[in-house]
């Protein structure tokens, strides 16, 4: 029997074992949709065809193209283990469910995924609809295809604080799936294709659920690893449920404006594939036209009326080989005038997701701007279909390409996020840092490429190098001129790191890090370095936040364990930490104390948590010695003698800021409960950063002086800068010292203004 002959009865099954049963047997499917695709990126998906059976023909024809007859036996018994699962189960529209992993595997065979990953689409719902185990399928299937399935299951059965938070954490576990076997994000991106193909008969909350939750992720991941046919499709059907009205109207918009371009591109057409013949290059030339999101971002982002992004004209041209790539290139410019400044080769330097094609534009007929790609099949192969254009996965990173070892490496960094992160919605926060699509493209001192995201800087550099590299980094030199780590980094830049093994991360570093491999290893530096401090701090916060509420911060053992069943945490100490670094709210935790002593009333005396207890409600007292468990705001730099408040920042712990901070306001004016009172201690041990302006008249040893007279009041300077003089021949010199208190700070600035030539002086703040 050939494999023809085994497909034919391998998937088509009677159709009896797969139509909707009887009433009484159903059993109903949560959250499931049902509505048919629609090709056209232009239409608006219809209302779902109601029918009895799910047909398994496409299928059956994908699979016998590429599939041996050993692995499609193994499709069948997936195939009829799931429809035996969902048996009684019905979508919205009242198909029979087994509809929804077939069409699943149909997506993932288009790709000529392989046979566990196929198997795995079967069987993707099984364990989240039907409380199959792990066990159980690793005993069936074994357990390459139970690990994809586990994967692509859902943690419903967790009781989480909140549905962001379960929605964090189930793309957390979803993206360390991935990045341990990319196959589980490419059948949960066909899964998610397909329940947005037919999302028409969900309610309109949830189709605006759904469609932001596909915008926010599931878009970026598919552009990430090149998958670009999927990621227009869902930007497509995502804003054709968010916008509907918008939707409709641009699409009716782009159909009366088709007729109207046919004869421009009619023209355009026929002068590029003369001049290809000319040169005599074989090319496949066709028109590129938009997407409806990509033409209604275009006129949002730039502010463009529709008739103006739609003057732009796009085609594509396919050709041979890599040498023919830049031959019709310059076929091109020789037929049209380029546009300066809008050629871009990413061929010599693909993008992140693998993405390689010429792109330039040129001045058309008529004046009209005409943008060209071009590319080989190859490349072409890859832009549509990206990582899914090379499924088998080796172990062996010499035998892997190029696209593959910057996805494997991508992926990697996935897992030393997961190693460095607290939680699932810090995980979450860091991995969409990175999931942006513009990058910059920077160089280290051997020549070696790196992509980083948009606005990253030399430190995001040193961190995706290796983090020790970027825990010890001191400084950076950028096309061999030094430059502060904050610098942002830009296309083409040379960027070396300088170390030194006494340099720690400090948390001023999260203000300018961009990427979120940077972000997380900085923020597990500083929560792992300074525990001690941390704990103390967390547990003086909670002290106050308990007496706030009346309540004795010496806590009985009884109510101790209740709260720590409650909050999942292993001790107090933990609860201190979290509340230390910022991680949970001292008042948010002090209020769930109350309401555990309130539910448990009969068993822990009320009274004796009272106002009676003899505790006021005193602010935490600042020494300036906590270490980095309490910080001093960089932007008033607040010194003893200051008014003082505190801001909780998560993974940071205390900041403290002074009370007339104009940027400390705007922040309280956002997030009022993150702020609590602090005062400075009575006992001070050290000095204090601070800065001073002062206006002096230009002349030889004018700075000199200053620094003589400040010196004279045993200050220390930290750093000094000068500007240009003005037209009245002054020049302003800003002076960072380190002093004792606030009445120091006035005795040195009345010694300096003294002096001959001083104008003016003044503490700075911001």
């Amino acid at each position: 029997m050939n494999v023809n002959d085994i497909n034919s009865s391998l998937l088509t099954i009677p159709a009896e074992s797969i139509s909707v049963p009887s009433s009484e047997n159903l059993r109903p499917l949560q959250d499931k949709k049902n509505i048919p695709a629609s090709n056209d990126a232009s239409a608006k998906p219809t209302e779902p065809t109601h029918t009895g059976v799910a047909s398994t023909s496409a299928l059956s024809a994908r699979l016998s193209e590429y599939m041996s007859a050993a692995d499609l036996k193994l499709v069948k018994e997936a195939y009829r283990f799931s429809d035996e699962m969902h048996l009684g189960q019905v979508r919205k529209s009242g198909e029979p469910y087994i509809s929804h992993p077939i069409a699943v595997a149909e997506i993932c065979a288009e790709w000529k995924l392989d046979v566990q990953a196929i198997m795995a689409a079967l069987l993707h719902d099984v364990m989240e609809d039907q409380d199959v185990q792990k066990e159980e399928l690793i005993e069936r299937f074994g357990a390459p295809v139970a690990t994809l399935v586990d994967g692509l299951s859902k943690l419903e059965k967790i009781e989480f604080q909140s549905q962001i938070e379960a929605q964090a954490e189930n793309f957390r576990k979803m993206l360390l799936a991935m990045a341990r076997d990319v196959r589980v994000i490419l059948v949960k991106l066909a899964d998610r294709l397909h329940n947005m193909r037919t999302l028409g008969v969900m309610s309109p909350e949830k189709k605006r659920r759904i469609s932001r939750e596909t915008m926010d992720v599931y878009v970026p991941i598919a552009h990430r690893l090149g998958l670009n046919n999927i990621y227009r499709e869902l930007q497509d059907l995502a804003f054709s449920h968010l916008y509907p009205m918008r939707y409709r109207t641009l699409s009716k918009a782009v159909k009366a404006a088709r007729g109207n371009r046919r004869e421009v591109v009619n023209k355009i057409l026929d002068a590029v594939n003369d001049a290809l013949k000319t040169a005599e290059l074989q090319a496949e030339v066709y028109g590129r036209e938009k997407t409806l999101y990509g033409i209604y971002r275009k006129m949002h982002d730039k502010h463009l009326s529709f008739s103006q992004v739609l003057d732009v004209y796009g085609f594509r041209i396919v050709v041979k080989d890599f040498r023919e790539s830049y031959y019709a290139l310059g076929t091109l410019h020789a037929l049209y005038k380029p546009m300066p400044g809008k050629f871009k080769d990413y061929i010599a330097i693909p993008k992140t997701n693998g993405y390689q094609s010429l792109h330039t534009t040129l001045i058309g007929p008529y004046g009209t701007p005409v943008e060209f790609q071009i590319r080989t099949q190859e490349m072409h192969r890859v832009a549509e279909s990206g990582v899914a254009a090379h499924w088998l996965y080796k172990n062996d990173e010499g035998s892997l390409t190029d696209l593959q070892q910057r996805t494997h490496a991508w992926l990697q960094s996935l897992l030393d996020i997961q190693k460095q992160t607290g939680d699932s919605a810090e995980f979450l926060e860091h991995v969409k840092v990175d999931l942006f699509p513009d990058s910059v493209y920077v160089f280290t001192p051997k020549s070696k490429i790196i992509a980083l995201p948009r606005g990253a800087t030399a430190l995001d550099f040193a961190y995706s190098i290796h983090t020790d590299i970027g825990d010890q980094a001191i400084a950076t030199r950028i096309n061999h001129e030094p430059v502060p780590l904050r610098s942002e980094l830009k296309n083409g830049d040379i960027v070396e790191i300088i170390t030194s093994p006494n340099s720690r991360p400090t948390p001023n570093w999260l203000t300018y890090v961009r990427t979120g491999k940077a972000r997380s290893a900085i923020r597990h530096y500083l929560r792992t370095i300074n525990l001690n401090e941390s704990t103390e701090l967390g547990r003086q916060l909670l002290a106050q936040a308990l007496v706030a509420v009346n309540l004795n911060p010496d806590l009985p053992a009884t109510l101790i364990d209740k709260l720590l069943n409650e909050s999942s945490a292993k001790s107090m100490e933990e609860i201190y930490t979290d509340i230390g670094i910022g991680k949970r709210m001292a008042a948010l935790v002090a209020r769930h104390i109350l309401d555990l002593v309130e539910d448990d009333s009969p068993n822990i005396p009320f009274q004796q948590f009272g106002e009676r207890s003899g505790y006021r409600h005193a602010p935490v007292i600042i020494y300036g010695s906590e270490g980095l468990s309490v910080q001093l705001a960089p932007c008033c730099l607040p010194i003893p003698g200051d008014g003082i408040v505190g801001q909780l920042k998560r993974d940071q712990g205390l900041v403290v800021h002074t009370d007339d901070c104009e940027h400390a306001k705007r922040l309280h004016a956002k997030e009022p409960d993150r702020w609590i009172d602090v005062t400075w201690g009575e006992e001070l041990n050290r000095r204090f950063d601070t800065r001073i302006a002062v206006t002096i008249k230009n002349e030889r040893g004018a700075l000199a002086r200053i620094a003589a007279e400040i010196g004279e009041a045993d200050v220390n300077i930290s750093h000094v800068n000068m500007e240009d003089g003005d037209a009245n021949d002054m020049t302003h010199i800003h002076f960072t010292i380190q002093v004792d208190s606030r009445a120091h700070l006035a005795k040195i600035m009345r010694s300096i203004k003294h002096l001959n030539g001083v104008h003016r002086i003044l503490r700075e703040r911001g």
